[in-house]
């Protein structure tokens, strides 16, 4: 295969060896008889490989190694040594070099290591560029996984809802939700699907969809428990009979909140327990109502009904939070939720920050092993 060749050297005898060699490969071959000419070159053009003399007058093969990999961090960069200068040799592999040759050097056995040079090059190439093309696609789908989620949340007379989303990875599989109903009640959600990335972003996508097209038609003018009870089971037996064979499910947290009374009638489908911090101190948690959504269809979930009272505030998390690790593998638990609530910041949205900053600092720098999401619902 074709490549393009920048040939250094400052004796004009192996120049013009080393071009007659490589052309006959059918190379495009340049050459440059000092070091200077050949940065300029390096500079100026684009070259898949450069074999360089180590030891020239004025710039050396290593300094030629050098601007060449400032310019193109990715060239592939053959040295060819005198005699005697193997550590030389050795320093410009740990700075980069691709490979080296002894003087006087087999032509053979030159042409051979430029060849492997070459086509090593070129996979590198395709997979750096396939790389970049599949973090450009993860970032659209990061983009429009975005925009599943609420553009802005409910903000009913005497309530403030805030929410938290910090995915482990581009895309997620953990999302929120919370919106109008047209009878003027509002409807939440908190979910969680198994498994990670782009497989659990797309059943997110699903699930959230679900859930809301449910509550927008069955949740208005329906009492609430029937109605709650409802939305998760129709979500479920779609995912179950639909997609069963993907194995795919979510724990998810759903309910449906009358702002003027403040009733809550809710369904915990295997969801980590949200937590009801009462004005005066007290904590409830609202335990699961029933399995996992979409693991399998008609299975039963039962709503169950809270109050909200001025002052108390709702928090529903994802795991992410519970079971996040410090460096010594520690997990941070549900005590440091509740050491924060128990301070009961005056707005939601601090809440929740509060929160992320605390899990950030316990995995102190350490890579996030799952999504964060978060849902907080305060009476005023």
């Amino acid at each position: 295969m074709p490549g393009r060749i920048l040939v250094v050297d400052d004796e004009k005898a192996i120049l013009v060896a080393l071009r007659g060699l490589f052309t006959k490969e059918g190379y495009e071959v340049d050459t440059a008889s000092s070091g200077e000419e050949a940065v300029k070159k390096i500079e100026g053009g684009r070259f898949h490989v450069i074999v360089t003399d180590l030891s020239m007058d004025g710039i050396s093969g290593m300094q030629v190694l050098e601007r060449g990999r400032a310019t193109d961090p990715d060239l592939a960069v053959v040295m060819i040594t005198a005699h005697g200068s193997e550590k030389a040799a050795v320093q410009a592999m740990k700075l980069g070099a691709t490979d080296y040759l002894p003087k006087p050097f087999n032509a053979v056995v030159l042409k051979a290591r430029v060849t492997a040079t070459l086509e090593k090059k070129r996979l590198e190439d395709a997979e750096r560029h396939h790389a970049r093309e599949l973090e450009r696609e993860l970032e659209i789908g990061r983009q429009i996984q975005k925009d599943f989620l609420p553009e802005a949340l409910p903000r009913p007379e005497g309530w403030e809802i805030a929410a938290a989303f910090h995915p482990a990875r581009q895309v997620g599989g953990d999302f929120y939700d919370a919106f109008d109903l047209e009878d003027g009640r509002v409807a939440i959600a908190v979910g969680d699907v198994c498994d990670k990335g782009v497989g659990a972003a797309l059943f997110m996508a699903l699930f959230r969809s679900l859930i809301r097209s449910h509550a927008e038609l069955h949740g208005s003018g329906t009492p609430a428990v029937p109605a709650a009870r409802s939305i998760v089971a129709l979500t479920n037996d779609y995912i179950a009979r639909t997609h069963g064979r993907s194995n795919m499910f979510a724990t998810i947290f759903f309910a449906i909140l009358d702002p003027r009374t403040g009733d809550l009638a809710w369904v915990n489908g295997g969801h980590e327990p949200p937590i009801l911090r009462r004005a005066g101190g007290a904590v409830e948690r609202l335990m699961p109502t029933g399995p996992a959504v979409g693991a399998m269809p008609d299975m039963e979930f039962e709503a169950r009904t809270a109050r909200l009272a001025p002052g108390d505030v709702l928090v529903a998390i994802t795991d992410g939070v519970t079971e996040a690790r410090s460096a010594a593998g520690k997990l941070y638990g549900e005590n440091g939720v509740l050491g924060i609530l128990e301070a009961a910041p005056a707005r939601t949205a601090a809440l929740l920050e509060r929160i992320v900053a605390a899990v950030r600092a316990h995995e102190a720098g350490t890579e996030p092993v799952d999504d964060l999401t978060m849902l907080a619902v305060r009476r005023s």
